[in-house]
């Protein structure tokens, strides 16, 4: 960078939630980064949760888990597949959090008296965390969650316009996402509601730079033209974000419109044009696939997909890796209890039983794992999904028909229970075993000839754990133990022998994998499943 002024870029957005702010800042992201640019982003939640951990899937999507051990938005996922970044607990934050700490701060008397207030309390505080997550980077980019207009988000808003002031506005830039509608009885698209979007942002003291506007269909020049005119933005500062049907191709889209190239002069930033051949080479094997790959993907939250959003990334990833394309399959598990495996899953050619909680729908991903094994139908299972491969085996191979999780709260042998310091009845906000830990793979195992290496890094998101009481019985068996965590000795991954891929871990794979790098697990995982059946 030839200015060393450590720059700022927000994103805010207007109309409507979930228009992909998260989407529209990771592919900036991944841009400048590629431009030589040392970049690190920050997700600012406007809930008062103090973090997603308590919330539920359908209502929140997934709880993305960092290294570190924090609970934070699913967007955190997409920043980290867009980009080479590692991030932290310091890369996402809550009205919650903030709230917390200022209240601890006035309980132990650190406000000297004062009344304690939004401003200039809570604003400093939100100010003092974006400084703490722009660390170690020439730009910050910093996302700002929920809609224009809503009350969460004002000390927010406030915040940031402080802080280009306390910064310099040279070293800020505000982008802007809006909808563009398409109104079917006008037959046109309309671009009134991005214009008092623009307009209630312009109330509260922010000025965008750039607006893009987000449309499922190519927005006309007279359109583009009106939001320059009347939110006071230059033309050429005003671009269109379209439906995809890949978001890996959304980071190209904006650099074929120049979008990086005008945030770099904007903020007067001299850098190299992006290295873009991964994200080339991954949107070329989305054209052209070989072939299709159907997985089914046995869960319980399978009418909302952003409850298993980097389940179903990591997935794609592993397929387009081969250059295949992925039929994801969902099932319900309950469908399952109902009618049975071998009605829902014979048309598939893998089967994934991934994580969750709670008994419902359980015995029908058992049946899952069943009809897999049986059938030597590549199979996969992540955290309840490892759980649940180890009490299918220990009932209907060991002989333990009782064989049940201590979560279950019935009867019979606990072949999962809790682990240390984990009950049911406790304090559930961030007090589960997460974050990355190590594991030993087993010499000669399939699981360390994936890896390629002995000693691997991941995450974790999980109270319970396989008892290693009845591990002995389950090894007798040919239950191979391939994988666990040296200091605590807890099973991390098992497989089978003589099954084309049967493979389970306790932790969460498909955090760490990238479109352009997809996990070792995954991808040959889909490899096995583009075999099945041939």
């Amino acid at each position: 960078m030839a200015n060393s002024q450590k720059k700022y870029i927000f994103i805010t957005g207007g109309v409507a939630s979930s228009l992909g702010k998260g989407l529209a800042a990771a592919s900036i992201a991944s841009l400048l980064e590629r431009r030589g640019i040392r970049i690190n982003m920050l997700k600012m939640d406007p809930y008062i949760n103090v973090d997603p951990g308590t919330m539920s899937p359908t209502q929140h999507g997934e709880v993305f888990v960092t290294d570190d051990g924090a609970e934070t938005d699913l967007d955190l996922g997409h920043y980290e597949r867009f980009t080479s970044l590692t991030l932290s607990k310091q890369s996402n934050f809550t009205t919650g959090q903030v709230y917390l700490k200022v209240i601890e701060q006035e309980r132990e008397g650190k406000y000297l008296g004062k009344t304690v207030q939004v401003v200039p309390h809570v604003t400093d505080e939100i100010k003092r965390r974006i400084h703490l997550a722009a660390d170690d980077a020439d730009i910050l980019i910093g996302e700002i969650g929920g809609t224009i207009g809503d009350i969460e988000s004002l000390p927010y808003v406030e915040s940031i316009r402080q802080f280009a002031h306390d910064v310099g506005q040279e070293n800020v830039l505000f982008v802007h996402l809006v909808l563009i509608p398409y109104l079917d009885a006008a037959g046109e698209l309309k671009s009134k509601p991005a214009q008092h979007s623009v307009k209630e942002l312009r109330s509260q003291g922010l000025f965008p730079h750039v607006i893009i506007c987000r449309s499922d269909r190519e927005i006309e020049e007279s359109i583009m033209d009106k939001i320059s005119l009347f939110c006071n933005v230059p033309k050429e500062n005003v671009f269109q974000s379209l439906d995809l049907d890949s978001i890996y191709k959304v980071p190209l889209n904006f650099h074929a419109q120049g979008l990086d190239e005008k945030i770099t002069q904007i903020l007067g930033i001299w850098s190299s044009s992006p290295k873009v051949a991964d994200l080339e080479k991954v949107v070329y094997n989305f054209n052209n696939p070989l072939r299709e790959v159907k997985i089914g993907i046995v869960g319980k939250y399978t009418e909302l997909v952003e409850s298993y959003k980097s389940l179903d990334e990591a997935l794609k990833h592993g397929a387009l890796a081969h250059q295949l394309k992925l039929v994801p399959v969902y099932v319900d598990s309950e469908e399952i209890e109902k009618k049975g495996a071998d009605k829902l899953l014979s048309d598939v050619q893998g089967v994934l039983v991934p994580g969750g909680f709670g008994q419902r729908g359980t015995e029908g991903k058992i049946a899952a794992i069943k009809y897999a094994r049986e059938n030597k139908m590549p199979f996969f299972g992540i955290c309840l999904g490892m759980q649940l491969a180890i009490i299918e085996y220990a009932r209907n191979i060991c002989g333990l028909s009782e064989a049940t999780s201590e979560e279950f709260n019935t009867g019979g042998d606990h072949l999962v229970h809790y682990m240390e310091g984990q009950t049911r009845d406790g304090a559930k906000g961030g007090s589960m075993r997460l974050g990355s830990y190590d594991c030993e793979l087993l010499e000669g195992s399939r699981t360390k000839e994936i890896y390629g290496q002995k000693n691997i890094q991941e995450r974790h998101r999980h109270r319970l754990e396989v008892n290693n009481f009845y591990v002995e019985k389950l090894k007798e068996n040919g239950l191979i133990i391939s994988g666990r965590n040296p200091e605590l000795d807890l099973v991390e991954t098992i497989e089978i022998k003589d099954h084309p891929f049967f493979i389970a871990c306790q932790y969460h794979p498909e955090f760490k994998s990238r479109p352009y790098a997809a996990h070792p697990i995954f991808s040959e995982f889909i490899k096995e499943a583009d075999k099945y059946g041939k």
